[in-house]
């Protein structure tokens, strides 16, 4: 049994009298305590914490316009904006108090995905920033990077888990956020994270420079990059047509559907559809209470290239919809929300995963970087539309994605595809293993001293050969 012993004096220093047992875990405490033996300060005391703005009531988003970057935007420690939703200039003036910007460090501070730590390193003059992240902004004595490094390290999420309230909707307030303890460490030893982290995000650079190039070998040979959805208002069709999909909804039979199925069908190498290409993976897994499962989830599938996290947890904490077990080199395709794009290959055999996938193994001549990339095509996540069921969360079936349409793209442009995916993510994996370095190297330098962590994190980068 674990159990801390906490003078009345300690309790009431908490703004609001905190006295539920998890805010003095032995563990917290231990970890506080290490980070105060260091030179140190509040985190108010070296920057600004604030927070970002939610869309006015009957706002909405636009096709194009400014950046508005969300907690799911802040994934995998680099924040990115590509995928994020827009919002018109007008709405981005009345909204500019609440902008980010370039090393800005952000934390998502509602919901599961509290603790959430992203650093901002593209330079837009005009972003904004959800109502769900705080940002860290103007630091002295501390850069950008080593905070970055710190919250994501283990003693900096000790702080974030400690500080957070409720359980069906958990929160983070800004004002706990700026009570966070952050060492202080000399500015040769941060400046050495600021090199590392940069150069992380040079990888990540590169690793988008390669899947944009896949991308569009898949669509100069489709003679698809230049389209664009055009939405007809109005248009004839069949009752027979209609009964004989069994749909009734306008969206189902959008002439722009049939422009896509016909570049595909047209192609110089012919067509297949998925089903005869691939072949469903039905592998099921138990769930053993205790054990400790890698779980794949829609959210966990970066819809920027495909990359995925698994978060860990328990046989007894698994959704009923874990149903999966992937294998190594499975496509997965989300049934749920498919426009969005969570499409990617499976990197390893331990994963767990949701109902709510297609999950598909190699089975003829297209392989899987492929399948992967003709499905994330903006045209193709368009077409995925044409399926949907329901409102708030729309779906398609297994059914429906095995019967799309397949282009037989020429072997050669296939192995193109192929290497440029592949060193995609080797260059993602390296960029991922100098952010490990950078959080254990915190780590060391908090449980043991600045001088063994230079030492060990110059070691460390040395064996990744890279020159920074």
């Amino acid at each position: 049994m674990q159990y801390s012993v906490v003078n009345y004096k300690t309790v009431k220093e908490n703004s609001d009298f905190r006295v539920d047992a998890d805010y003095f875990r032995p563990d917290f405490l231990n970890s506080l305590k290490l980070v105060k033996s260091h030179k140190n300060f509040a985190l108010s005391e070296i920057g600004n914490v604030n927070g970002g703005k939610r869309l006015p009531l009957n706002e909405d988003f636009s096709d194009d316009g400014i950046p508005y970057i969300r907690a799911e935007d802040i994934k995998n420690g680099f924040v990115q904006y590509e995928n994020s939703p827009k919002i018109s200039l007008k709405l981005h003036e009345f909204l500019k108090r609440y902008q980010t910007k370039k090393d800005d460090v952000l934390i998502t501070i509602v919901g599961n995905s509290i603790g959430d730590v992203g650093i901002v390193k593209f330079d837009l003059k005009k972003c904004n920033l959800t109502e769900n992240c705080a940002k860290v902004t103007n630091l002295q004595n501390i850069i950008p990077e080593f905070l970055f490094a710190f919250l994501l390290s283990r003693h900096g999420q000790i702080q974030i888990n400690r500080e957070r309230v409720g359980t069906a909707q958990p929160k983070l307030a800004l004002e706990r956020i700026r009570k966070f303890r952050i060492p202080a460490f000399s500015h040769d030893f941060q400046n050495k994270f600021s090199k590392i982290i940069n150069q992380a995000n040079l990888l990540i650079d590169q690793s988008k420079s390669l899947y944009s190039q896949a991308e569009g070998l898949v669509l100069e040979e489709l003679g698809l990059a230049e389209w664009k959805p055009e939405h007809t208002l109005s248009f004839v069709k069949n009752f027979s047509e209609a009964e004989q999909a069994d749909r009734y909804d306008a969206e189902y039979f959008q002439p722009k559907y049939e422009k896509i199925v016909s570049a595909i069908k047209k192609y110089k190498g012919g067509f297949d559809v998925i089903k005869g290409q691939f072949k469903p993976n039905k592998k099921t897994f138990k769930k053993i209470a205790d054990k400790e499962f890698r779980y794949i989830e829609i959210g966990c599938v970066n819809i920027s290239d495909g990359s995925m996290e698994p978060v860990i947890l328990h046989g007894s904490e698994l959704p009923a919809n874990a149903k999966i077990k992937f294998q190594k080199n499975d496509v997965i395709i989300s049934k749920v929300r498919p426009y969005r794009g969570a499409i990617g290959i499976v990197d390893c055999d331990d994963y767990v995963g949701s109902g709510a996938f297609t999950v598909l193994q190699e089975n003829g001549i297209i392989n899987k970087e492929t399948l992967m990339v003709f499905l994330r095509l903006k045209p193709l996540l368009d077409f995925s539309l044409k399926f949907n069921t329901g409102t708030s969360y729309p779906t398609i079936t297994d059914e429906d994605i095995l019967n799309f349409p397949l282009p037989k793209i020429d072997s050669k442009i296939q192995e193109q595809i192929k290497e440029k995916i592949t060193e995609m993510c080797e260059t993602k994996k390296l960029s991922k293993s100098l952010l490990e370095i950078t959080k254990r190297g915190v780590e060391m330098a908090i449980e043991k001293n600045e001088e063994e962590a230079k030492k060990w994190i110059d070691g460390e980068v040395a064996k990744l050969e890279i020159k920074l």
